[in-house]
């Protein structure tokens, strides 16, 4: 699995979890529906760790907890 896939299935995991739909997520954390749907949707492959703060922020969590998932631990090499 590359780190986009990664990074999307666990914002999509995280909106099932809290129950948050797009729109939820991003008013609870000030980033704009529309980068979050690029960001799940593939339009944007490479979110800025700044926004993925935010997203974290919005879902009550810290930036360690959504790294702390297997899929992370395991992720395969992007440079070839």
């Amino acid at each position: 699995m590359d780190t986009y896939t990664a990074v999307k299935n666990r914002l999509l995991m995280l909106c099932e979890e809290k129950k948050m739909s797009i729109h939820k997520l991003s008013m609870e954390s000030a980033v704009p529906p529309s980068t979050v749907k690029n960001i799940l949707y593939g339009k944007s492959k490479n979110p800025g760790i700044v926004t993925l703060k935010m997203l974290c922020d919005g879902f009550g969590i810290s930036l360690i907890e959504f790294f702390d998932t297997p899929e992370f631990l395991h992720l395969e090499q992007e440079i070839v």
